[in-house]
Order: C-alpha cells, then structure tokens, then sequence
C-alpha cells in the first residue's frame, strides 16, 4: 500500500467516465466474475451520510489507500455532538474528498411543502459552499424522494442527487446491477441498498464485482464506520480490507472516484430559497395550535418529541383535551434528570414560527400537570440550527386546565426562528393544548388568568441539551 499526493485531473476523470459501459448483469452471490469479463472501466464510489464523527476512521483509511470520498453533510449537524466538526471538514476537502449535501436538518422532503423542502436543500447547500466547500452532489434524506424533492434538488443547483435500493444484489437476466453514465435521471441515480451492520467483506466485493460484470456505476453508502455500539456500522477492519481489494482492481479498470467527478460539470450558482413568512400582529403563530391534526406517526403535526437526561417518557396524543378532540401528553417515569416535552418541530418555518431580531413574544399554553411545569425555549439561527435559549419561572400543578402566559426576553441577533414546550422536570403528567404565540406588542389579553407561581421550585441543572436528536440512518 502506497500512499500518494492527493490530486485529481480532468482529463482522467473524463476518460474514466467515458470509458464506462452501460449494463445491467450482476452475479449476486454465484460465481466471481473473472477479470476478462470485466468492462474497461468500473467506477465505484464511497459515500457516507450524515457526517458522524466516527467517519473520520473512514477518512484516514481512504487516503492512506489514495481514494477520495463523498461525505454527504447536513449543515445543522456540523459541530453537533457525535457529529464531524467544520475543521475536520476542511481538512477532508483539502485532502480530495467531496462534500455534499443532506438537507440542513435531515428532513424527509417528501414529508414537507415544496418550500420547507427548497429551503432545506437550498439553505444546506447554501451554507456549506459559504464555509468553502465545492458542493455538486446530494443525497435524500433517508433515501425518500418524489417530485417535490427532486425539484427542490435541481432547483437548488444540485448536478446529481442519489436514491437508495433500486441496484439488485444478486444476479439475474433482468437485475439492475449498476447505474449508468451519465445516468438516465441525475435527480434519482440508482445505488445499492446501503452497507448495514450483518455486512460482510464478500458483501462489499459483490457490489463492485456485479457492476464490473459488464461495467458501470456503483455508489456504495456507509453511515457508521465502528467496531461496535453503533448501527448501520461496518467496523473498520473490514473497511480497509475492502479498500485493499479495491486497490488491487485498478489493475482490470475499476476506479474509485468522488459522486462529482463521477457525474461532472462544475457547480452552479448558489439558489436563494423562499424565506418563511413572519406571523401579522394579533395573529397566532402556532401550527396545529391545537394538536387536532395528527400524522402517520401518532404525533401532532407540526410538533415533536423532545427532551434529554435519563429518564423514561411517554409522549403521545390524547383526547383528553382542553376544547377539541385532542391535546398532547407528557406522562414521565423514571426520572433522574433531564426533562420532556413537547416541541414546535425544528424546522425552517413550515411549523417553527419566524421571529424577527430584538422583537419580544408571549408565549401561552393551556395545560394540566401533577407537578410544576415551565416553557423550554430554542432558538433557530441564520444556518438553520437550533439552540436551547431560556426558560420561563415555573407555573404550579393544576388539576384543571391553566394557562401559562409568559413574555420572553428581546430575540438576540441572527436568531430568525423559535420553538417552546411546556416540560416536565420530574415524574407526573403533563396535558397541554391551544398553544398560542404574539408579538408582544400586538398580544390580545389572556383569555384567564395566567397560572401562578408556585411557592417552592424544584431545584434542576442548567444545562440542556442545545439542540434536538438527529435522525439515525439513511
């Protein structure tokens, strides 16, 4: 094993592409294709999604073994615990590898409107060419895709976007075993299932042995390289004897290069996406207020789980409700620290209500709780990540439904979207319904009285967990 000077040229990487025969054969789990059944050229790129810290182990193997990697990255997860820092980013960029985009939170765009989806991709994509990054290539969060993803992608300036499980992992007359260059859609090329953890060596060698049956594309897609207590893994013993093999099949034209040079084209222009409407005066700025619509997953739209620390919470809907059919429960067990609650999703304004700098807002909530309860509040800033900001005092336990009423303190600067909750700090339950959100200057009065403080609080820590848990696979 030899390691060399990083540096890619034009003209190979045009050669490579143009020497790429367009099949379909695979051989799945028969016999090995022999080097004179293979097309001149193979091309198989390295993908990685999610920018997990343990990917670094990847990076320091693959240029050891001179090969570069796509690294598809949602913005809002750089720096994030358990996730690649911006330093160790550039240093990958200025070894050679690509990196791509993943939505800034890692949104399903099938899920969300077709402007949540253009600013999802549109911001991503935005802010990782600000940190001076060359981004051409996307990947779909959780392999989802429709119209509306699609167009969201090219709209954006994307050249290429990548699905997951349309290549066949076995071999048959009308198996699909590898995509084609260029591809038939740019916006949905076809790769093979990703690399989960049962993944074996032989595994990793079919994929590119069934493309080399008579030549093409193959985009491998790993999430976690480790040995252990992780998913989706391949652990890294496998993975640089993987990349060994690989090395070894340059010699019958097999290639490994980045989802850009492999589709080409420079990037393009950087897209602006539609920003979020700011809520008028008087107007309530809460989505799905009163958690009446409820989505496939048993939570109200427009509203997530949240919370930290160890305990064991049931978060769900209920008909137990203040004015309409449903409200939204919080029942704690277990505690020992942390909190629950219920969030306005941490969106980019489709459910997050839009805040605007120095403004102040009353945040209000019907609810019913065994034991004290307060607003836990986030921030959004100008990239689309989120922050815990404050806290309000503490509102009492009630048998029957109270509002909490309480005015926040001035937005700070580049923050541009908010999201609340009524929490528990304890064991007990938790009822909350109607939510409301105002411009502190333009709040009607409280339709009752506010809940009252509660004489003896209980004592928490400080920290909280800054910001929501990032989705794990795909």
């Amino acid at each position: 094993m030899v390691t060399r000077t990083r540096q890619r040229t034009a003209a190979a990487v045009a050669a490579a592409i143009a020497a790429i025969g367009v099949g379909a054969a695979l051989i799945g789990l028969g016999p090995e294709t022999s080097p004179a059944d293979a097309a001149p050229r193979t091309i198989v790129s390295l993908t990685f999604d999610d920018a997990n810290a343990n990917q670094a182990a990847a990076v320091e193997l693959l240029d050891q073994y001179d090969m570069d990697g796509t690294f598809f990255v949602p913005s809002g997860y750089v720096g994030a615990p358990g996730h690649l820092t911006l330093q160790e980013l550039e240093a990958m960029a200025a070894s050679g590898h690509e990196i791509g985009g993943h939505t800034v939170s890692h949104a399903d765009l099938t899920a969300i409107s077709a402007d949540e989806a253009a600013r999802q991709v549109c911001y991503d994509r935005a802010q990782l060419t600000t940190w001076g990054f060359t981004v051409r290539s996307f990947a779909y969060p959780f392999a989802r895709v429709n119209g509306t993803a699609k167009d969201a992608v090219a709209g954006c300036g994307y050249s290429s976007a990548r699905g997951l499980g349309d290549i066949d992992l076995e071999r048959c007359r009308s198996c699909r075993n590898a995509e084609s260059l260029p591809p038939a859609d740019p916006f949905e090329t076809k790769a093979p299932p990703q690399v989960e953890t049962g993944w074996t060596l032989g595994d990793l060698q079919g994929v590119v042995r069934r493309a080399e049956h008579k030549g093409g594309w193959a985009q491998l897609t790993f999430h976690n390289v480790c040995v252990s207590g992780c998913d989706i893994a391949v652990s890294p013993q496998v993975f640089e004897q993987f990349l060994a093999w690989l090395q070894s099949r340059r010699d019958i034209g097999t290639v490994v290069r980045t989802v850009g040079d492999a589709i080409g084209g420079p990037a393009k222009p950087i897209v602006d996406a539609p920003a979020p409407a700011m809520t008028g005066p008087g107007e309530n700025a809460i989505a799905n207020a009163g958690y009446e619509d409820i989505g496939p997953d048993g939570a109200p739209r427009c509203w997530m789980r949240g919370g930290y620390g160890t305990n064991a919470p049931q978060l769900d809907a209920t008909a137990e409700g203040r004015g309409g059919s449903m409200a939204a429960r919080v029942h704690m067990g277990g505690y020992v620290d942390g909190d629950a609650k219920w969030l306005s999703t941490f969106d980019l304004g489709e459910c997050a209500p839009t805040v605007g700098e120095g403004r102040q807002y009353s945040l209000r909530s019907w609810y019913t709780a065994t034991t004290v309860t307060q607003f836990a509040v986030y921030l959004r800033d100008t990239a689309g990540r989120w922050h815990y900001w404050t806290s309000s005092p503490w509102f009492g336990a009630s048998a029957t439904f109270q509002q909490a009423v309480w005015t926040t303190p001035q937005i700070p600067e580049g923050m541009t979207g908010i999201s609340f909750g009524l929490n528990l700090f304890g064991d007990g339950t938790l009822v909350t319904d109607d939510v409301e959100m105002f411009d502190a200057e333009a709040a009607p009065e409280p339709a009752a009285r506010a809940a009252a403080t509660p004489a003896v609080a209980p004592a928490v820590a400080p920290a909280v967990e800054p910001q929501g848990h990032p989705a794990a696979g795909d």
